[in-house]
Order: structure tokens, then C-alpha cells, then sequence
């Protein structure tokens, strides 16, 4: 009983780190997408790193895309 026990929870982490990992990308492309979004409506540069600021976003985090 205990090697199928052991097989259950190692299927039940692998499932759960992928569905974590692809929460984590969701979360990426979401944010990336909102600072895009911030930055056209910006006045100006500074205006456009206040608002991410503000927002809790990375400005760099597109590029690393």
C-alpha cells in the first residue's frame, strides 16, 4: 500500500506544479498585457512608470518576453 500511496501524491504534485506554473504564465502574460494597456494611455514616460508603479507592475517584464 505504501509505493501506491507514495504514486498518488507524486501524481497529485506534478498536477498541482503544473497547474501552479500555468497560473504563474496567466498571471505574466495579464500583467504584461496591463502594463502595455498603462503605457498607451501614459502622457508621458514618467506618468507611464508612476502609473505601473502605482499598480504594483514591472515595467521590464515585457521585454523579458
Amino acid at each position: 500500500m505504501t509505493s501506491a500511496r507514495q504514486t498518488t501524491l507524486r501524481h497529485e504534485q506534478s498536477e498541482f506544479s503544473a497547474a501552479r506554473a500555468a497560473e504563474k504564465a496567466a498571471c505574466e502574460k495579464q500583467n504584461a498585457m496591463a502594463a502595455l494597456t498603462v503605457a498607451s494611455h501614459a502622457l508621458d514616460v514618467e506618468d507611464c512608470a508612476y502609473l505601473l508603479r502605482m499598480l504594483g507592475l514591472d515595467a521590464s517584464s515585457e521585454d523579458e518576453e
